[in-house]
């Protein structure tokens, strides 16, 4: 083996530090996807749940209206209690 780098010993050195940088590289990118998989996968479940949220609370929207009714039949009641006396 050593006949094929003769007077080459800068590709040699040239192709370890290639050789080593892309599995450094490798070794650096391999669990970043594996980990942008991983959320991926749990992103479907978040929406999921955040799009029961909306259903359950959507009736929440209409809680002032709930309020403004509850306090006009509150007053017709006092209006009512004071006609008679009460």
């Amino acid at each position: 083996m050593s006949e094929l780098f003769d007077g080459n010993t800068g590709w040699l050195v040239g192709y370890v530090i290639g050789i080593v940088v892309v599995l450094v590289v490798v070794a650096l990118v391999v669990p970043i996807l594996v980990l942008a998989r991983k959320i991926g996968n749990e992103a479907g479940l978040i929406d999921d749940s955040l799009q029961k949220s909306v259903n359950n609370t959507a009736a929440l929207a209409d809680l002032a209206t709930t309020n403004t009714m509850a306090i006009n039949v509150i007053e017709g009641l006092k209006r009512g209690r004071g006609r008679l006396g009460g």
